[in-house]
Protein backbone atom coordinates (compact mmCIF):
# COMPACT_ATOMS: atom_id res chain seq x y z
CA UNK A 1 0.00 0.00 0.00
CA UNK A 2 1.28 3.47 -0.82
CA UNK A 3 -0.58 5.31 1.93
CA UNK A 4 -2.93 5.42 4.91
CA UNK A 5 -5.60 7.57 6.53
CA UNK A 6 -5.05 9.17 9.92
CA UNK A 7 -5.51 12.13 12.22
CA UNK A 8 -3.33 15.05 13.18
CA UNK A 9 -2.65 14.84 16.91
CA UNK A 10 -0.56 17.97 17.36
CA UNK A 11 2.94 19.41 17.21
CA UNK A 12 6.07 18.83 19.27
CA UNK A 13 9.82 19.08 18.79
CA UNK A 14 12.75 16.67 18.73
CA UNK A 15 16.52 17.10 18.96
CA UNK A 16 18.58 15.69 16.10
CA UNK A 17 22.09 14.24 16.34
CA UNK A 18 23.63 17.72 16.05
CA UNK A 19 21.57 19.00 18.97
CA UNK A 20 19.29 21.13 16.80
CA UNK A 21 15.65 21.42 17.89
CA UNK A 22 13.31 20.41 15.04
CA UNK A 23 9.58 21.19 14.87
CA UNK A 24 7.56 18.02 14.26
CA UNK A 25 3.96 16.89 13.85
CA UNK A 26 2.49 13.78 15.47
CA UNK A 27 0.07 11.81 13.30
CA UNK A 28 -2.06 8.88 14.38
CA UNK A 29 -2.13 6.71 11.27
CA UNK A 30 -4.31 3.64 10.85
CA UNK A 31 -5.13 0.91 11.35
CA UNK A 32 -7.13 1.10 8.11
CA UNK A 33 -9.39 -1.56 6.59
CA UNK A 34 -9.66 -2.38 2.91
CA UNK A 35 -13.33 -1.73 2.09
CA UNK A 36 -13.29 -2.01 -1.72
CA UNK A 37 -10.98 -2.95 -4.58
CA UNK A 38 -11.78 -1.17 -7.85
CA UNK A 39 -10.78 -2.68 -11.17
CA UNK A 40 -10.87 -1.52 -14.78
CA UNK A 41 -13.47 -4.17 -15.64
CA UNK A 42 -16.01 -3.01 -13.05
CA UNK A 43 -15.12 0.63 -12.32
CA UNK A 44 -13.01 1.80 -15.25
CA UNK A 45 -9.89 2.35 -13.15
CA UNK A 46 -7.79 0.59 -10.54
CA UNK A 47 -7.71 1.70 -6.91
CA UNK A 48 -7.92 0.44 -3.35
CA UNK A 49 -10.43 2.04 -0.98
CA UNK A 50 -9.42 2.25 2.68
CA UNK A 51 -11.61 3.10 5.67
CA UNK A 52 -10.58 4.61 8.98
CA UNK A 53 -12.17 5.29 12.39
CA UNK A 54 -15.16 3.23 13.55
CA UNK A 55 -18.63 4.67 13.11
CA UNK A 56 -21.87 3.80 14.91
CA UNK A 57 -24.44 1.97 12.80
CA UNK A 58 -27.13 4.29 14.13
CA UNK A 59 -25.29 7.22 12.49
CA UNK A 60 -24.74 5.45 9.15
CA UNK A 61 -27.25 5.83 6.32
CA UNK A 62 -28.62 2.88 4.36
CA UNK A 63 -26.47 3.31 1.29
CA UNK A 64 -23.33 3.35 3.42
CA UNK A 65 -24.52 0.33 5.41
CA UNK A 66 -25.06 -1.55 2.16
CA UNK A 67 -21.57 -0.67 0.98
CA UNK A 68 -19.94 -1.83 4.22
CA UNK A 69 -22.04 -4.98 4.52
CA UNK A 70 -21.06 -5.96 0.97
CA UNK A 71 -17.43 -5.60 2.00
CA UNK A 72 -18.02 -7.47 5.25
CA UNK A 73 -16.62 -4.71 7.49
CA UNK A 74 -18.11 -2.51 10.19
CA UNK A 75 -19.04 1.09 9.27
CA UNK A 76 -16.13 3.54 9.11
CA UNK A 77 -16.11 7.34 9.21
CA UNK A 78 -13.49 8.20 6.57
CA UNK A 79 -13.04 6.54 3.16
CA UNK A 80 -10.17 7.35 0.79
CA UNK A 81 -9.00 5.73 -2.45
CA UNK A 82 -5.35 5.05 -3.24
CA UNK A 83 -3.74 4.00 -6.50
CA UNK A 84 -2.06 0.77 -5.47
CA UNK A 85 -1.02 -2.66 -6.61
CA UNK A 86 -3.79 -4.87 -5.20
CA UNK A 87 -2.36 -8.23 -6.25
CA UNK A 88 -1.60 -9.11 -2.61
CA UNK A 89 -4.54 -7.21 -1.04
CA UNK A 90 -8.04 -8.49 -0.31
CA UNK A 91 -11.18 -6.90 1.12
CA UNK A 92 -11.16 -6.80 4.91
CA UNK A 93 -7.37 -6.67 5.24
CA UNK A 94 -5.98 -4.33 7.91
CA UNK A 95 -3.17 -1.96 6.93
CA UNK A 96 -1.05 -0.46 9.71
CA UNK A 97 1.70 2.12 10.13
CA UNK A 98 4.42 -0.49 9.59
CA UNK A 99 4.29 0.17 5.84
CA UNK A 100 6.49 3.23 6.60
CA UNK A 101 10.10 3.28 7.77
CA UNK A 102 12.02 5.92 9.68
CA UNK A 103 13.79 8.18 7.20
CA UNK A 104 11.12 7.85 4.50
CA UNK A 105 9.86 10.98 2.75
CA UNK A 106 6.07 11.19 2.62
CA UNK A 107 3.31 13.39 1.22
CA UNK A 108 0.56 14.57 3.60
CA UNK A 109 -2.80 15.94 2.44
CA UNK A 110 -5.25 17.72 4.74
CA UNK A 111 -7.72 20.59 4.96
CA UNK A 112 -6.31 23.88 6.21
CA UNK A 113 -7.87 25.67 9.17
CA UNK A 114 -10.98 27.62 8.25
CA UNK A 115 -10.74 31.35 9.01
CA UNK A 116 -14.23 32.36 7.92
CA UNK A 117 -14.98 35.51 5.90
CA UNK A 118 -11.90 37.76 6.05
CA UNK A 119 -10.91 41.12 4.64
CA UNK A 120 -8.06 41.87 2.26
CA UNK A 121 -5.53 42.72 4.98
CA UNK A 122 -5.71 39.29 6.60
CA UNK A 123 -6.51 37.31 3.45
CA UNK A 124 -4.07 38.89 0.96
CA UNK A 125 -1.63 40.79 3.20
CA UNK A 126 -2.74 44.25 2.00
CA UNK A 127 -1.08 47.09 3.94
CA UNK A 128 -3.79 49.70 3.71
CA UNK A 129 -2.75 53.35 3.48
CA UNK A 130 0.32 52.87 5.68
CA UNK A 131 1.57 56.10 7.26
CA UNK A 132 -1.67 57.81 6.36
CA UNK A 133 -2.07 61.60 6.45
CA UNK A 134 -4.54 64.11 5.04
CA UNK A 135 -7.69 62.67 6.56
CA UNK A 136 -7.44 58.97 5.61
CA UNK A 137 -9.32 58.00 8.73
CA UNK A 138 -11.46 55.15 7.29
CA UNK A 139 -9.27 53.64 4.55
CA UNK A 140 -6.68 51.74 6.60
CA UNK A 141 -8.05 48.24 5.86
CA UNK A 142 -9.91 48.92 2.61
CA UNK A 143 -9.08 47.24 -0.73
CA UNK A 144 -9.04 50.46 -2.73
CA UNK A 145 -9.98 50.63 -6.41
CA UNK A 146 -10.88 47.28 -7.97
CA UNK A 147 -11.21 47.99 -11.68
CA UNK A 148 -11.19 50.33 -14.66
CA UNK A 149 -13.96 52.60 -15.93
CA UNK A 150 -16.12 52.11 -19.03
CA UNK A 151 -13.61 49.64 -20.45
CA UNK A 152 -13.54 46.73 -19.73
CA UNK A 153 -16.62 47.56 -17.62
CA UNK A 154 -16.15 44.50 -15.43
CA UNK A 155 -13.95 43.10 -12.69
CA UNK A 156 -11.39 40.54 -13.82
CA UNK A 157 -11.56 37.06 -12.35
CA UNK A 158 -9.06 36.42 -9.57
CA UNK A 159 -9.20 39.95 -8.20
CA UNK A 160 -7.90 39.91 -4.63
CA UNK A 161 -10.88 40.81 -2.49
CA UNK A 162 -12.48 39.88 0.82
CA UNK A 163 -13.98 36.41 1.08
CA UNK A 164 -13.80 32.92 2.55
CA UNK A 165 -10.31 32.14 3.86
CA UNK A 166 -8.91 28.72 4.68
CA UNK A 167 -10.65 25.32 4.72
CA UNK A 168 -8.91 24.37 1.49
CA UNK A 169 -7.25 21.10 0.49
CA UNK A 170 -3.50 21.47 1.09
CA UNK A 171 -0.80 19.03 0.00
CA UNK A 172 2.65 19.04 1.61
CA UNK A 173 5.42 17.06 -0.12
CA UNK A 174 8.70 15.62 1.18
CA UNK A 175 8.05 15.48 4.92
CA UNK A 176 10.61 13.21 6.55
CA UNK A 177 9.52 10.46 8.94
CA UNK A 178 11.54 10.89 12.14
CA UNK A 179 9.87 8.40 14.51
CA UNK A 180 7.41 5.50 14.23
CA UNK A 181 5.54 4.32 17.35
CA UNK A 182 4.11 0.97 16.28
CA UNK A 183 2.37 0.22 19.58
CA UNK A 184 0.42 3.51 19.40
CA UNK A 185 -0.05 3.63 15.60
CA UNK A 186 1.68 7.00 15.56
CA UNK A 187 4.19 8.58 13.25
CA UNK A 188 6.27 11.73 13.79
CA UNK A 189 7.10 13.79 10.69
CA UNK A 190 9.42 16.76 10.34
CA UNK A 191 7.65 20.08 9.82
CA UNK A 192 4.04 21.23 9.84
CA UNK A 193 0.93 19.51 8.53
CA UNK A 194 -2.22 21.37 7.39
CA UNK A 195 -5.35 21.39 9.51
CA UNK A 196 -6.39 21.67 13.16
CA UNK A 197 -5.91 19.01 15.81
CA UNK A 198 -7.94 15.81 15.30
CA UNK A 199 -8.54 16.63 11.64
CA UNK A 200 -8.31 13.82 9.06
CA UNK A 201 -5.25 13.55 6.86
CA UNK A 202 -3.91 11.13 4.26
CA UNK A 203 -0.25 10.16 4.15
CA UNK A 204 1.45 8.59 1.13
CA UNK A 205 4.94 7.39 0.31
Amino acid sequence: MPGLIGKKIGMTSLFNNEGKNIACTILQVGPCKVTQIKTKETDGYEAVQLGYSDKKKSKTNRSELGHFSKSGVDPLKKLVEFNADFSDISIGDIVTVDIFDEGDYVTVVGNSKGKGFQGVVKRHNFRGVGDATHGQHNRLRAPGSIGAASYPARVFKGMRMAGQMGDKRVKIDNLQVLRILLDKNMIVVKGAVPGPKNSYITIEK
